[in-house]
């Protein structure tokens, strides 16, 4: 199980690690019997232009805050 110090500080660029997240924060989770709202939905509508302000930006970006929420259940 990861560490809930490498957890805080994971912050995903990727698809592929955003999904790691996902699936460690939700083992660590489970271990801790803590239940946890859905993780964000992964986006459909990516263009794979490169935009400024992607769709997966956005994502990373509420995977984390999901994390970071996450991490507050357990540590009380």
């Amino acid at each position: 199980m990861i560490p809930d110090d490498v957890l805080m500080h994971w912050t995903p660029t990727e698809p592929a690690e955003a999904r790691a997240l996902v699936q460690a924060v939700l083992a660590r989770a489970k271990a801790a019997d803590v239940a946890l709202p859905a993780a964000p939905a992964e986006p459909t509508n990516c263009c794979d232009s490169g935009c400024i302000g992607c769709v997966w930006e956005g994502f990373y970006s509420e995977v984390t805050y999901w994390r970071d929420e996450a991490m507050l259940r357990w540590a009380d």
